[in-house]
């Protein structure tokens, strides 16, 4: 681990002597663009990040949003792009453990997951082993800690054949006096390590994640990928909930594991640590250098009051986790000794915010229109139908409980999942449609925003905050440079144009391959977080809604301002909608379709603009300003759509047969 020339001048100049071996090793990982954001800081500043809502914002591992009286949520976006293709069960299973962590390190309890993941072409052999790794490694993670998965999106393109990309978001619940952050308080004060033994498993993780995967990644970059243990996570949950009472800060171990935790904290609390690597809890012997750099999962550091000691070892002790006093608080200086010496001795705001930003060169995107890839026809809406992206995901989501915790009132395989909180609904879409990004990264950037927003719509639900996993390639290339600034300058304005803030989230480039030669698509993923006073949303199925009932399209795309008060309009007089996106009018129209069916005529069947609704109830219900006028009806079964030239019918076996494409293969 080495250092680049002007990087090690840097650092020699500040400490006015040369980096010892370890501390350097401190500065590659802690200086890595998945750590320091060097490339993309000066890009996300455009970010939007304040609003009415807020209550702690983007810096912390995890935001913190309001949602009623009695009620905090705690929400964090991450990325385990790399470690899902070297291992795709352990890297989706690790990276599910991760963001849970670390709404766990703000007091918060973990109440939902949602994944977006991307894969290469279905067709693919490689893309399916990889697809099947990551569904069951997240399931797995997920369903034995208890927090239910309930909800995401499953995307294949040919850009991401040699980089999958696995993005996770998690919800947390806490009242706001619960809160814990992560600067420390108080010089004196005790540092204590709870949880998992550290070992040699993610060394190096968070430099592995800032650089292309090469052809032999899987077997070379193996020892990079931390291993779960989701029963210990659950004890660790539980343990972390109780010891909440005592402590006065905590930061999960991700990323740079715990010189990344402990430095980040001092500087965020403008203090210093000393912590003795002789104390941390081991699984296997190791140097210093290992001891500070393990990503072995499932740990914990807390900060903690020296009369409170006994008491937070104690908890520990009760949940069968191993617990160590590590070290104290002090008044400066993040110092490690190991075996009576001393082996880093550095400046803790240097060592974790003092990297300098790279504004690179950036070149315009070129810009095209999205293929328009189905025939108008009978079989092209079939074709439509069981397209991988468009057909049914039941055979992702019936692998996760979506169901644990009693909360889940809209379940997967709606445009947004709703979990009844308090007196209402908390409602939660993430997604992407990279392929828009790719054509058009600034107009694909802020689609990505306003589809999300118009998911939550659907359920009736008013956006309260977003976050975002940005996912692109090589930021040295120039093209990718461009796209990414682009695609992040639209999503930032579509933000500012419906009024809600980006709260936090996480950055990760290089996603490109040596095998393929190619960056994967610009994936601007997006998180979307709305509160609708009625936890008993609409769906999107016509079932139970009467023959004859009108259909009429909601169309926010010119305004997207109006989707708030589209999703009261929706609350208030839909008896069914549904959100069009990936596939057009035409999919929504037949994934609408169950014991009930509709008819609707339509000149442009498969445009996927988004900001657009499907809804059934009486026109006048709804504000004229977005309403575009009625295009049919429910009927008693079967889809009709009534083109310009033809008409296509498809009956519900068809439909049902065509979506179930997807399961059939796997």
């Amino acid at each position: 681990m080495k250092l680049s020339d002007d990087d090690h001048a840097l650092v020699e100049e500040r400490l006015g002597r040369p980096p010892n071996r370890v501390e350097e090793a401190l500065f590659v990982n802690l200086w890595s663009e998945h750590c320091a954001y060097r490339s993309s800081r000066p890009v996300i500043a455009d970010l939007p990040t304040e609003g009415e809502d807020v209550v702690i914002g983007p810096g912390d591992d995890a935001a913190v949003v309001g949602y009623d009286e009695d009620h905090v949520l705690a929400v964090g976006m991450e990325s385990h792009n790399h470690p899902s293709y070297v291992d795709p069960y352990d890297g989706a299973a690790t990276g599910v453990g991760g963001i849970v962590r670390d709404i766990l390190s703000m007091g918060a309890r973990p109440i939902a997951l949602l994944d977006t993941i991307y894969f290469g072409g279905f067709d693919r052999e490689k893309a399916r082993y990889l697809f099947e790794g990551v569904v069951e490694g997240i399931g797995d993670y997920g369903n034995s800690i208890g927090v239910p998965t309930v909800g995401g999106q499953t995307y294949f393109d040919e850009s991401y054949n040699g980089n999958p990309l696995v993005n996770v978001v998690c919800v947390g619940l806490a009242s706001e006096d619960e809160l814990l952050t992560a600067d420390l308080k108080g010089e004196g004060n005790a540092l204590v390590l709870v949880g998992n033994a550290s070992g040699r498993d993610g060394l190096g993780g968070a430099s592995f994640a800032s650089e292309d995967l090469s052809e032999d990644a899987e077997s070379e970059d193996r020892p990079a990928v931390q291993v779960g243990d989701p029963y210990t996570e659950k004890l660790l949950i539980d343990a972390t909930l109780e010891i909440r009472e005592y402590a006065k800060a905590a930061r999960d171990l991700g990323a740079a594991g715990l010189a990344g935790a402990s430095s980040e904290m001092a500087a965020k609390g403008e203090r210093g640590v000393r912590l003795d690597l002789n104390d941390v809890h081991l699984r296997e012997p190791l140097n210093a250098l290992e001891i500070l750099l393990s990503e072995s999962q499932e740990r914990m550091l807390f900060e903690v009051e020296p009369d409170d000691i006994e008491t937070v070892l104690g908890i520990a002790d009760r949940y069968d986790l191993e617990a160590s006093l590590i070290g104290e608080v002090t008044d400066e200086g993040f110092v490690a000794q190991h075996e009576g010496e001393t082996v880093v001795d550095l400046p803790p705001g240097f060592l974790a915010d003092g990297a300098p930003t790279h504004d690179l060169e950036r070149k315009e995107p070129d810009e095209s229109e999205p293929p328009a890839p189905y025939e108008e026809t009978h079989d092209g809406l079939l074709d439509a139908l069981a397209d991988p992206n468009n057909a049914s995901k039941e055979w992702v989501y019936r692998q996760y409980d979506h169901e644990v915790g009693t909360r889940t009132v809209v379940k997967p395989g709606d445009d947004a999942s709703v979990l009844h909180i308090g007196d209402g609904g908390l409602a939660l879409s993430a997604g992407c449609d990279s392929e828009r990004v790719s054509a058009r990264p600034y107009e694909g950037g802020y689609e990505t925003v306003v589809e999300n927003v118009a998911n939550l719509a659907a359920k009736g639900a008013r956006p309260v905050a977003l976050v975002d996993c940005l996912n692109f390639g090589n930021p040295e290339r120039p093209e990718v440079y461009g796209e990414f600034a682009d695609a992040v300058r639209g999503m930032g304005d579509g933000a500012r144009d419906i009024g809600v803030p980006f709260v936090g989230g996480n950055v990760s480039l290089y996603n490109e391959s040596e095998e393929f030669g190619t960056a994967v698509n610009p994936t601007p993923s997006v998180g979307a977080l709305g509160v609708a006073d009625d936890p008993d949303s609409p769906r999107a199925t016509v079932d139970g809604v009467g023959v004859g009932t009108p259909l009429v399209v909601l169309d926010a795309t010119d305004e997207p301002s109006a989707l708030s008060r589209m999703a009261e309009d929706i609350a208030e007089g839909a008896e069914a909608a549904h959100d069009v996106s990936t596939g057009g009018v035409a999919v929504a129209l037949a994934e609408m379709v169950g014991e009930n069916g509709v008819r609707a005529e339509t000149d442009a069947p498969f445009d996927a603009q988004p900001g657009r609704v499907v809804v059934a109830g009486d026109p006048d219900s709804f504000d004229g300003t977005y309403e575009t006028g009625r295009i049919g009806e429910v009927t008693d079964g079967g889809l009709t759509v009534e083109l310009d030239d033809r008409t296509v019918e498809l009956s519900r076996d068809e439909i049902d047969e065509a979506r179930s494409a997807l399961e059939d293969a796997m």
